[in-house]
This record gives structure tokens, C-alpha cells and sequence, in this order.
């Protein structure tokens, strides 16, 4: 009996404790790249805590919401390849307010994705080859960021990547956020924050009035919005199904497309279904039965309630950091995604010189009238698959 009772105790905390874990290792191998994005774009320290505080209770409020309705693990996250296109793109004309305005843009397109048909099927018609490409060349200088530190800080450098790759051999799941921890400890040792730095850490939500400007839309909300379908909604929906679970698509993608909208006035870029943390929720290791994995997801959307109030530390401790050292915990945070999209870019024969062309595209870094290389990959890539298509039509004629 003893024995019994113990087990089924460990069987209904299971997939408390996967929730948890989802909500920690989400959040802390991705934070540094979140604001660093924001931050690229134009927003102050104040406007990119803030973001990430939206971004945190936009995750809780989906999260938690979809768990209860659907009684499926739907596990939400931000766009970490989102934030890694931020950084990409740099500073664009209007600042800050005219990236708010292509985040509602994005936003409202998801909302469309789900509630048009027509529009959804025509996203996901996109070849994954030349979406994944353009996420790869968005990924690609940023995961670039360790060897430039090794090279600049070697004494300070070294250790964290020394971390991750010993944590990534004994346990892979955990290799970054204890590249973060150490990160962190040699920040505040060899990098004493000012004073000033963590004089302000509550949260303190900033609405910022949006900007709508042709420029950002190209060049910001267009990429965004795809490689948030591309490399975080489709793959989402990928680890439901291949768990067993059929969710509705329409309630997905207009829950999170809103919630993105409400988060993007005050600094949030996008919220939508989590990717590589969804697994922890929707798998087996959540929950022996299917049908009380939910109970992870919904635990993962009341501990970002928490996580949120930490947005402000996080957002202070990053700005008074070398910013080196904080691009290269992101940049070994986003190695494993830039593996899997160069993997997914290169895997169909037909079109891997499309693939390339766009990826080598939109790591150049390229700007034309204001709008950024990934959306000038896509439409490079794009013309010369559609080249190649009329010329392969041509010559059977």
C-alpha cells in the first residue's frame, strides 16, 4: 500500500515538475536573446524589461488559458528566432515605436492565419526549405557571437563556453542555462553592475504608442510573422500531433495572435505555441496518460506568472553587461536551432541552391531601402526556385 501511494503521488507531481522545467529551461536559454533583440531594434532598458514582462504573462495567459479549455499540453512560448531577426536587423528608421508597429502587424497577421483558411494554407505553402534557410541566415552572425568573445575576452569567455559543453555531454537539456548561471557569476565578479543598475527592478509595464511605417513591415513584421509560423507554430503543432493530440489550428493561432498584439504595446514581439519545450509537456516524460499531460502546460503558464516578476532584474543585469558576453550565451543558445534549420534547408536537392542563395542572402547583412536581409533571402531565394521551375517547364516543352 505504502509503496503504492508513493507511486501515485510521483505520478500526478510528474507533470508538475515537466511543467516547471519547460518554464525554466525556456526561459533562461532564451531571455539574453529576447532583450538583446529589443534592445537592437531601439528600446531602452525600461521599454525592454517591459517587453519581456509582457512576453511573460502573454505565455501565462495562453498557456494557461488553451491547457483548461483544450485539456491538451499546449505548451506557448516567445519567438526566439524572432528575437534572433531583431538582432539581425539592427536599428531601423522610427526607433522603437515603428518595431512596436510591425509587432502588431505580425501579430494581426497570425490572427488572419487562423481565421482565414485561404491565408493559412497559402503560409504554409511557403517552401520549408526557403523558410528555414532565411531563419538560418537570421541565425548564422549571431551564433558567430562565442568565437568573437573567445577572441575578445578569452578569460571571461572561456568558462561559459567550457560550461555548455561539458553540460551539454553529462545533460543536453540543461547546458545553457548553466552556460547563463556561469555567465552570470563571471559578469558579477570580473563586471561589477553600477550602482545604478539595479536600482529599478519590479516590473514596470511601458506602453509605447505604435508606429506604422512601410520599411518595418517589410523589413521587421514579413519576416517575423514567418519564422514565427515556420520555426515555432508549425513545429508546435508537429510535437501535439505526433503525441497523439489534434488541437483545433483556428483557436491556436488567434489566441496567441491577440494576446501577441496586447504584449506588442508594451514591448512584446510575438507569443506563440512553444517548439522544443513542447515536447517536455506533451511527451510521455510529462505524464504516463495522455490525457493529464495538460497539467504540465498549465503548471508552465502559472510559473511564468512568477518568472515575470524577475523581468526587470533580467533586463538590468543584461544592459549593464559586455554586450560580447551576453551575444555569446545567445549565440550558443541558438546553435542547435541554426543546426536544425541548415539541416531542413539543405534536404531537398531541388532546392538547395535556392536555399543557399537564400540563406547566404540574408546572413550578408544586406539592406535595401530600408528593409533587412531576411526578407530580400526569401524573395532571392523565391525568384530563383520559380526561375529554375520555368526553366525546367521549358525544356520538357
Amino acid at each position: 500500500m505504502t509503496t503504492t501511494a508513493s507511486s501515485e503521488r510521483a505520478t500526478l507531481a510528474q507533470p508538475i515538475f515537466a511543467g516547471i522545467l519547460a518554464a525554466l529551461v525556456g526561459f533562461a536559454s532564451s531571455f539574453a536573446i529576447v532583450l538583446q533583440g529589443l534592445n537592437t531594434v531601439g528600446a531602452t532598458p525600461g521599454q525592454a524589461a517591459s517587453g519581456l514582462f509582457a512576453l511573460c504573462l502573454g505565455i501565462a495567459v495562453v498557456g494557461i488559458g488553451l491547457s483548461l479549455i483544450t485539456r491538451m499540453p499546449v505548451a506557448v512560448a516567445w519567438s526566439t528566432p524572432g528575437a534572433a531577426l531583431l538582432i539581425a536587423t539592427g536599428a531601423i528608421e522610427g526607433g522603437f515605436p515603428a518595431a512596436v508597429g510591425a509587432f502588431l502587424v505580425s501579430a494581426a497577421l497570425i490572427v488572419v492565419a487562423g481565421l482565414w483558411r485561404p491565408f493559412g494554407r497559402a503560409v504554409a505553402a511557403i517552401p520549408m526549405p526557403l523558410a528555414s534557410a532565411m531563419l538560418a541566415g537570421i541565425l548564422f552572425n549571431l551564433c558567430l557571437a562565442p568565437v568573437r568573445a573567445m577572441a575578445e575576452m578569452p578569460l571571461l569567455a572561456l568558462p561559459i563556453v567550457l560550461a555548455w559543453a561539458v553540460t551539454l555531454r553529462i545533460a543536453r537539456l540543461w547546458a545553457v542555462p548553466v552556460a547563463v548561471v556561469v555567465a552570470g557569476i563571471i559578469i558579477a565578479v570580473a563586471t561589477p553592475l553600477p550602482d545604478w543598475a539595479l536600482g529599478d527592478i519590479w516590473p514596470a509595464p511601458t506602453f509605447v504608442m505604435p508606429v506604422f511605417t512601410l520599411d518595418a513591415v517589410v523589413g521587421i513584421a514579413l519576416p517575423l510573422f514567418i519564422v514565427t509560423m515556420a520555426s515555432q507554430n508549425i513545429p508546435g503543432l508537429t510535437v501535439l500531433r505526433s503525441n497523439g493530440y489534434n488541437p483545433a489550428v483556428s483557436p491556436l493561432f488567434v489566441s496567441t495572435g491577440i494576446v501577441s498584439g496586447f504584449a506588442a504595446f508594451f514591448g512584446g514581439h510575438v507569443v506563440n505555441l512553444a517548439a522544443i519545450t513542447a515536447a517536455l509537456c506533451a511527451g510521455p516524460e510529462a505524464h504516463p496518460d495522455p490525457a493529464r499531460r495538460y497539467v504540465a502546460s498549465l503548471t508552465t503558464g502559472i510559473a511564468y506568472i512568477f518568472i515575470a516578476i524577475g523581468a526587470g532584474f533580467a533586463a538590468a543585469f543584461v544592459a549593464a553587461a559586455p554586450p560580447i558576453l551576453i551575444e555569446a550565451v545567445a549565440g550558443l543558445a541558438l546553435l542547435s536551432s541554426l543546426a536544425a534549420a541548415l539541416v531542413a534547408a539543405m534536404s531537398e536537392e531541388k532546392t538547395r541552391l535556392p536555399a543557399v542563395v537564400t540563406f547566404v542572402t540574408a546572413a550578408s547583412g544586406l539592406s535595401v531601402a530600408g528593409v533587412g536581409a531576411a526578407f530580400w533571402g526569401l524573395v532571392a531565394g523565391g525568384a530563383l526556385m520559380a526561375l529554375d521551375g520555368f526553366g525546367r517547364s521549358q525544356a520538357q516543352e
